[in-house]
């Protein structure tokens, strides 16, 4: 059968082999007699798939041990929502670089909780450039970027440096793409769909000084501190999706697409 060449901006297209292997794997995983899609996000089959899954992603990231993984659902949409929640209630403002249709909507869900400063903007070139130049506000919460707007195509090539100010990302359409140091950031979020599995999940790498510091508290599905304080298992997972991801981390490791040191 050939295959589709795909350049949708997600869901994107998956290797060839891990599809292979879950189809091989779909009626009976490693002999449990079930699939990964019916097995108990509580049963030791699928806990082992997820921490196997975190292990693959923190070596592939060096993700420092100071920070929580998190495998959650509603796509980087709902951490529009949850990020401001956690990180500006209780402050005078936030930072924002506004790039594109996604900086957009994260802008719009921010205003909904407090303060937003916009320290940047391509607006006045249509969005056509990522910009620099710019300084974190004094005593803002955090500053939020989005490193790949995939509708205009602008793409941030460096880590914005924020000094003490907490750095917030949405990486959903270029994480895995290319090396990026974990410890710079506060906050990372990103949908699976584009590079990493299938839409349903969404991964979000959080420092742990910054989780259960609002005050008040989100509510319980909102509140990163319920889904890190139960490693991920608060209420069913997205199952499938975070052992698809497990297929494709190593593959991503094998096939060397960071391109080198």
């Amino acid at each position: 059968m050939a295959r589709l060449f795909n350049f949708s901006a997600g869901p994107g297209v998956l290797p060839e082999e891990v599809l292979q292997q879950a189809a091989d794997e779909m009626l009976d995983w490693h002999g449990s007699g079930q699939s990964v899609m019916e097995m108990s996000h509580r049963g030791k089959e699928f806990i082992s798939i997820a921490e196997q899954t975190e292990a693959e992603l923190r070596e592939l990231l060096a993700i420092p041990s100071n920070c929580k993984v998190l495998f959650l659902q509603g796509g980087a949409t709902l951490q529009f929502e949850m990020v401001p929640q956690h990180l500006l209630v209780g402050h005078a403002s936030a930072d924002y670089i506004h790039t594109g249709e996604w900086a957009k909507k994260a802008i719009k869900e921010a205003k909904a909780v407090g303060k937003v400063n916009i320290i940047a903007s391509s607006e006045d070139r249509k969005f056509t450039y990522a910009p620099r130049g710019w300084s974190p506000t004094p005593g803002a919460a955090y500053v939020h970027y989005t490193a790949n707007e995939t509708i205009g195509g602008v793409e941030f090539h460096w880590t914005p440096d924020t000094g003490s100010t907490p750095l917030v990302c949405d990486m959903s359409s270029n994480i895995l793409s290319k090396p990026i140091d974990v410890s710079k950031y506060g906050l990372i979020y990103a949908g699976a769909q584009k590079n990493i599995g299938p839409a349903g999940l969404t991964i979000v790498i959080v420092r742990d000084d910054l989780i259960g510091k609002a005050n008040p508290a989100p509510s319980t599905m909102m509140n990163y501190k319920t889904h890190a304080d139960a490693e991920s298992m608060h209420n069913t997972p997205p199952t499938y999706g975070i052992y698809i991801a497990g297929l494709v981390f190593p593959v991503v490791e094998a096939q060397g697409w960071f391109g080198g040191d």
